[in-house]
């Protein structure tokens, strides 16, 4: 059994121009111990994902429909009482900005042993010893002496290192880390990535890596999800995603990466805006942006399909690859409206 299943999550903000479909349709598993990547622009549904787990949705947000289970327990409908035994314990966040995910107006030890106390039976003193403990673990000098101090007496780098100490200060099953090198310089990141890393062996978690930064994804992860407009596009190992993309918005995204053979070049910009969440088209929510759409793209969702046992991706183009090959055939083909 995987420790976090998701299984065709369906969540939507209802709004005064109509309902926005946020994610529609995701599902995948996690296991023990893997770091699991999601990818994709803004919008597409990687954030609301993460808070669709932990239930921390805007006041307009809602699950309209699937399943969460961590550990077999189902989350979806479970209530608040229980989800505060999961928040913190079993499942923890990073959120994306470490300049305003603390509040100013507490100190350091004070927002650490809060929530220590709050989802564990540590007392007081216990707690101090925990944040202390935890301080020293993400490499913060002196944690003693910063549990007296203040968010705006540390540098952002030092703060983010601080977020991810109150992440795992419950010890939970798993991380999810929301776009976690967010407005850090190169060398921060470098080092943000590699504390995370050693923390993830050491304590043997699992970790969702939410970003659109796929240096940090092959950096980082041993899966990756591919999301846009709400929907997984394509899911596999690292390298597979890699090295043998197989769906149209996944190869926009790999040519869009700066590397050593396109220097003095220029990048291959994804032309076009993301679709509007509110005006969902019947057929691929990429095919308007896609230089090889096909007449069926526009008017059907192809369904995911295997490219081996490590690999799926919902794309056309492999169906129209398949045919061709003679590796499908049409009475296998199915979409949906």
């Amino acid at each position: 059994m995987s420790l976090l299943e998701v299984k065709d999550l369906h969540t939507s903000f209802f709004t005064d121009a109509g309902e926005v479909k946020a994610v529609n349709g995701v599902s995948f598993n996690l296991d023990h111990g893997k770091v699991l990547g999601i990818v994709g622009e803004s919008g597409s549904g990687k954030s609301v994902t993460a808070y669709s787990i932990m239930q921390i949705l805007a006041g307009t947000g809602k699950i309209v429909s699937g399943s969460i289970k961590v550990d077999g327990e189902e989350l979806v409908g479970a209530g608040e009482k229980v989800m505060k035994t999961i928040r913190g314990n079993k499942v923890s966040i990073i959120f994306q900005d470490p300049m305003t995910s603390l509040n100013p107006t507490y100190t350091i030890g004070h927002q650490l042993m809060e929530a220590i106390i709050l989802h564990t039976d540590r007392n007081k003193k216990q707690a101090y010893e925990r944040a202390v403990e935890m301080l020293r673990l993400v490499n913060i000098n002196e944690p003693e002496k910063r549990m007296n101090q203040y968010p705006f007496e540390f540098s952002g780098g030092m703060r983010q290192r601080i977020m991810i100490a109150m992440a795992l200060a419950c010890e939970p099953d798993i991380l999810i880390a929301d776009e976690p090198t967010t407005a850090l310089d190169v060398t921060i990141q470098a080092q943000i990535l590699e504390l995370m890393k050693s923390l993830q062996k050491e304590l043997g978690m699992a970790i969702i890596m939410i970003t659109h930064d796929l240096g940090v994804v092959a950096q980082m992860c041993d899966e990756v999800i591919v999301m846009y407009a709400g929907s997984i596009c394509e899911q596999g190992t690292a390298d597979e995603i890699f090295y043998n993309p197989c769906h149209e918005y996944t190869k926009g995204l790999m040519r869009s990466i700066p590397t050593a053979d396109t220097a003095g070049t220029k990048l291959q910009p994804i032309t076009g805006t993301p679709i509007d969440l509110l005006n969902m088209p019947a057929g691929c929510p990429f095919a308007p942006r896609c230089d090889a759409a096909m007449k069926i793209c526009l008017h059907e969702r192809c369904q995911r399909m295997e490219i081996n046992e490590d690999h799926a991706a919902a794309c056309w183009m492999n169906v129209k690859k398949g045919l061709e090959a003679g590796t499908i055939t049409a009475e296998e083909v199915t979409c949906n409206e």
